[in-house]
């Protein structure tokens, strides 16, 4: 019997991903609502305290630099897990466990019981075209097991263009957790998206062919402009409502 993916969000771009026999955490931010670096304001605080997140076998950490991906209190919980898989920037800054990889480099997580879950590090474009410089180096992920679905995380990537690049070198990916939330800073190219919009996130499921869709990053941060209302108003008009799975806050789906 193939295993299921089980994804509890945390809140903004954190969630708990259980995954063939791993358990594994995205862009850890459990710090309470506050102001933070860069005249970010975080709105909510986590549905899941650090204390009872549990044990994580690693952390997928698309940078390090933005405080929306990783908080203080998210850096700190970063000893707890067995590894933290990140850019090479970032794991230089990190250093600790921090495992530096540049993109389409693939790592193997042992998992109990014998066998490996693949982890291959992808690109992310986190604004518009020759944003790069700006925002920094930002890599999201494809996970595969030999009995578990194949499993597309997006860090934060704005780029439609860049998914169909992953898919088009991947192959089929049959999940994809995807950061939404429009994101959007005046100061920044003129207010140009630096995550995937609700229409964009719409588009990535349809160029994937995905069966299923999880978001995150799209609440619990005053520069997030679109939410799950957004969201779903997006994937009825693509005709894919479907596919949509949006968790609330503290609460597990599988799929």
């Amino acid at each position: 019997m193939p295993s299921t993916l089980t994804v509890r969000l945390v809140g903004g771009p954190t969630a708990v991903l259980d995954y063939a026999g791993l358990r594994l955490l995205t862009d850890p931010t459990f710090d309470p609502p506050g102001e933070h670096e860069g005249g970010l304001t975080k709105l909510t605080g986590p549905a899941v305290a650090a204390d009872d997140v549990g044990a994580i076998d690693a952390v997928l950490l698309s940078h390090d630099h933005h405080s929306d991906n990783l908080d203080p209190g998210g850096r700190a919980f970063l000893p707890r897990a067995g590894r933290t898989l990140t850019t090479t920037a970032g794991a230089e800054r990190l250093g600790g466990n921090a495992v530096g990889l540049e993109p389409w480099a693939t790592v193997e997580l042992e998992r109990p019981g014998g066998g490996a879950v693949s982890v291959t590090v992808v690109p992310a474009l986190h604004g518009p075209e020759g944003s790069e410089p700006v925002t920094g180096p930002v890599i999201g992920f494809v996970l595969a097991a030999d009995d578990a679905p194949t499993l597309y995380v997006s860090g934060d990537n704005a780029s439609v263009e860049v998914v169909r690049a992953i898919a088009e070198r991947s192959g089929p990916v049959e999940i994809a957790i995807l950061f939404c939330g429009g994101v959007s800073l005046p100061q920044r190219f003129d207010g140009a998206y630096l995550t995937l919009s609700a229409d964009a996130a719409a588009q990535a499921a349809d160029v994937l062919g995905v069966r299923a869709v999880v978001p995150v990053h799209f609440e619990g941060w005053a520069h997030f402009t679109q939410g799950a209302d957004e969201l779903r108003a997006a994937f009825t008009a693509a005709g894919i409502a479907d596919r949509l799975v949006v968790p609330e806050p503290g609460a597990s789906v599988s799929l």
